[in-house]
């Protein structure tokens, strides 16, 4: 048998145990043997779960990552360390799967591309939404040419009451932000994603805490005097090509239509959103017309899938990143999350906050 690639796991927390552990844990090419978290319990308990025979528990990230047989290190920590651990992993010759987003602003983000180059190891980036079947679908058709030249696009992430109310989601400083930098990360990186298009020219934004202090209510109950970000925050792309970018993202706010990791095209010959399964749109013979696809007509993504053995229905996204991850690696592919990519999702979220501070456009470089 080949060997198998040695996996360490730095945080091990909500989305390490959610997303990344199920989805690596069927994978026969892989062996997860190194677990690590600040909270020693968190480890443990992962490791028990999740660990190949003699997987070592960890507090100290540098520890593990000393450890030379181990060749691929994901890193699921708070957006503050995401920059500093990725280096100090690449720099210790692991190949790394970051969560997303890339890092709390462009700077620190580009320390990891360029240390990534500098390494010559993998890196990439948690934008698992890229696997779901309907974002498959789009960006089939994308490359197929439906859209044509693809002119706007909206990025959409709303939640009505959904405030994360368990780690550090609330605390700005190791986040970075509140749902522009957590949930609307998701869908900017698949509007850019399913446009192609990843050179902006100026951002305007403005965020809001407006429902934070209201009394908890219904679901994401929170503590207000722990929240110390935004709650909703919007802004406005304009790219070098004169396209245009929507963002809309919340945790708390007063509108009915909750959607989220989501987004909507409108292209020179035809559209698509997500609103009822997907939906295209366009002209035939001078005719308008709308044509529908449920969701459950893909059932898996198109780029292949996994069965986690406990929830397979909640975690399909996740395990197809991991498949698509591992292979990247075992067959020296690119991986679907380009770094490139993703810092660019970062550098536009730090223009919309940046904006939405000195209440002026921000231009990039």
């Amino acid at each position: 048998m080949a060997k198998k690639l040695r996996i360490g796991i730095i945080g091990c927390g909500f989305i390490a145990n959610q997303k990344h552990l199920p989805g690596l844990s069927v994978i026969d090419e892989v062996e997860l043997v190194a677990f690590c978290d600040l909270i020693v319990e968190k480890a443990e308990k992962s490791c028990a779960k999740y660990g190949a025979e003699g997987a070592r528990v960890y507090v100290d990230y540098k520890e593990l990552l000393a450890d030379e047989t181990i060749d691929v290190v994901h890193v699921c920590t708070p957006n503050r360390s995401h920059s500093f651990i990725t280096v100090d992993a690449l720099e210790a010759g692991k190949h790394v799967m970051c969560e997303k987003p890339m890092a709390i602003n462009s700077a620190e983000a580009l320390k990891m591309l360029e240390a990534a180059k500098r390494t010559g190891k993998k890196l990439t980036i948690g934008y698992q939404n890229r696997q779901r079947n309907d974002i498959q679908f789009l960006r089939k058709k994308a490359d197929e040419g439906f859209f044509g030249d693809i002119y706007y696009a909206r990025a959409i992430a709303i939640r009505r009451r959904g405030v994360p109310n368990w780690g550090v989601f609330t605390n700005e400083y190791e986040q970075g932000g509140g749902p522009l930098i957590d949930i609307g990360t998701h869908s900017l990186d698949l509007s850019l994603w399913l446009m192609n298009n990843y050179k902006p020219k100026y951002c305007v934004g403005q965020t809001f805490a407006k429902l934070r202090n209201l009394p908890l209510e219904g679901d994401g109950e929170w503590d207000p005097t722990d929240m110390t970000t935004e709650d909703s925050a919007f802004g406005f792309v304009v790219m070098e090509d004169g396209a245009v970018i929507s963002v809309e993202a919340s945790w708390a706010i007063n509108m009915f239509d909750a959607m989220e990791a989501t987004c909507v095209l409108a292209g020179t010959r035809g559209g698509a959103d997500l609103m009822d399964g997907i939906r295209l749109n366009g002209t035939v013979d001078g005719k308008r017309y709308t044509e529908v696809f449920p969701f459950d007509a893909y059932e898996a993504p198109l780029m292949g899938s996994v069965t986690a053995s406990d929830d397979p229905d909640a975690e399909i996204e996740g395990n197809a990143e991991a498949r698509q991850w591992i292979d990247a690696i075992l067959n020296d592919t690119d991986p679907c999350v380009l770094p490139e990519q993703a810092i660019c999702v970062t550098r536009i979220l730090e223009g919309i906050y940046t904006s939405a501070k000195t209440g002026m456009p921000y231009f990039f470089e």
